[in-house]
Formats: C-alpha cells, sequence, structure tokens
C-alpha cells in the first residue's frame, strides 16, 4: 500500500509520511538502538529515547521538568524551583 500515510512520533513531534518511509525510519531507529512501538492497524510509529540517553540524563541527577495543578487548580512547575528542595507528594486510587 505505497502512498498510505504513516505517523511517526519522535521526540514528541509528529510527522506524516508515507507508509514505505514510516517502516524505513523504525528500522533505522532499531538498528541505532532506540526503542521502537509500531501499531500497524493505526498505522503509527513511536520511537523512543536510546539507552545512552537516558542513562546521560540519569547520570545528570536533575530530574525532568513538569507541570502539575495544586489543590486549587494553579499550575507549577518544577522549574520554578530550581536550586530549592521539593517535596512531591504522588497519589493513585487505582
Amino acid at each position: 500500500m505505497a502512498g498510505t500515510k504513516f505517523t511517526v512520533i519522535d521526540g514528541g513531534r509528529a510527522a506524516e509520511v508515507d507508509e514505505v518511509e514510516g517502516a524505513a525510519v523504525a528500522k533505522r531507529a532499531r538498528a541505532s538502538g532506540r526503542p521502537v512501538a509500531v501499531d500497524l492497524d493505526e498505522r503509527a510509529a513511536y520511537l523512543g529515547v536510546s539507552a545512552a540517553e537516558r542513562a546521560k540524563a540519569l547520570a545528570s541527577l536533575e530530574a525532568p521538568d513538569f507541570t502539575l495543578p495544586d489543590l486549587d487548580g494553579r499550575r507549577h512547575s518544577l522549574s520554578e524551583h530550581r536550586g530549592k528542595k521539593v517535596l512531591l507528594v504522588a497519589y493513585a486510587s487505582w
């Protein structure tokens, strides 16, 4: 089915390519050591970050930035508190 659109998600960005190109991109990513998830029914592939890049981020001991709302709905980002000690309490009801 050449010409069928295929979505490749890499680094948080989605790109529409044809199915043949999508398969080639996924194959190159897998060959370079990146995890790849492919859903042929949805014609989509997600390219993960390589183990070396994940190890580098962990070795830095720096938490990734994220934003969450407080109980009053105000949004707070971790980056707002750089250099300060932060206690994050997480709860799940499942």
